[in-house]
């Protein structure tokens, strides 16, 4: 079944400090526009930037606050291995529905190191665990033929996040695990690869564009479930102009979250150091692509 999952922005105050009832706000937001689940902590919501205690606060806030009115999804990686242990299991413990890990990052890795780093994680988190390929982020791939092997070994790893352009890796994990794994969850973490993604086999999307338009989101899951393939060529064509806003500026995170302001969902374009607060000029460019797709 198609599934559009929020990576849910971290509200920040001007301070910097966690806003939770910004926080709180916005995951009312997305439950009631429909979305399929929240991730917390995700690369959108800043993982790197937070101590181990302020990542606990956010867990255990958005848990609680979020209720099981949607499945939450907790980000736990971190470059020091103890601490990604750590907090898989208090998130766990707390009431997460799984986390999702992305790979080591700053070093390249080889597959056979991923791969027993992956089993080490697998053997270890008692619940529920993704696996987070983004290349752009940790300079390589992980193969399809690890994950393949790391799925068929540990049935607790419920799905990967293939945050990569194009469709070509992400179709060769569904090729290389869904025959032998049909529960395995294969996400696009790119917006724009969601109808792509169903088409060939997979679960749909982790995708930024839904935290400030999570209506065309949930209108596409809607049309595939509906089978109005008419309906998903429009909303496609209409994601692709969207994805200009990740382009708006660098690192993206501060300009999802001016989108966010700029329609009126509550979230402040602050964000931790050191990404940029969007400019006048920015801004400008997010306010002219919504207001052509009626967003605003």
């Amino acid at each position: 079944m198609a599934k559009y999952i929020t990576p849910a922005v971290t509200p920040l105050n001007e301070d910097r400090s966690l806003d939770l009832e910004g926080a709180g706000k916005l995951y009312d937001f997305l439950i009631q526009s429909g979305v399929d689940g929240i991730l917390v902590l995700g690369s959108i919501g800043e993982f790197f930037a937070f101590s181990l205690e302020q990542k606990k606060q956010l867990i255990s806030y958005a848990v609680k606050y979020i209720d099981h009115r949607v499945p939450v999804i907790i980000g736990t990686a971190d470059t020091v291995v103890e601490n990604v242990l750590a907090l898989s299991e208090f998130a766990l413990s707390e009431g997460a529905d799984a986390v999702i890990v992305v790979s080591p990052y700053y070093f390249s890795l080889t597959g056979d190191s991923l791969e027993s780093y992956y089993d080490m994680l697998a053997e270890k988190i008692r619940g529920k665990l993704y696996i987070y390929n983004f290349p752009d982020r940790t300079g390589y791939e992980i193969p399809a033929d690890v994950i393949r092997r790391l799925a068929l070994r540990h049935p607790n790893i419920a799905g990967v996040k293939d945050t990569i352009s194009g469709m070509d890796h992400t179709r060769e994990i569904i090729k290389a695990v869904k025959p032998y794994r049909p529960d395995f969850e294969v996400f696009s973490g790119f917006d724009d690869n969601f109808a792509h993604n169903i088409l060939s086999g997979g679960d749909g999307c982790i995708g930024g564009l839904s935290n400030f338009a999570p209506d065309v989101t949930r209108a596409w899951v809607r049309a595939f479930r509906e089978g109005n393939m008419s309906a998903v060529a429009e909303i496609q064509k209409k994601i692709d102009r969207l994805m200009s806003i990740y382009s708006a500026g660098t690192p993206f995170v501060p300009y999802i979250k001016r989108a966010m302001e700029l329609r009126g969902i509550g979230v402040k374009p602050y964000a931790s150091m050191p990404l940029p607060e969007p400019d006048e000029a920015a801004s400008e460019k997010l306010l002219a692509v919504m207001t052509a797709e009626g967003l605003i």
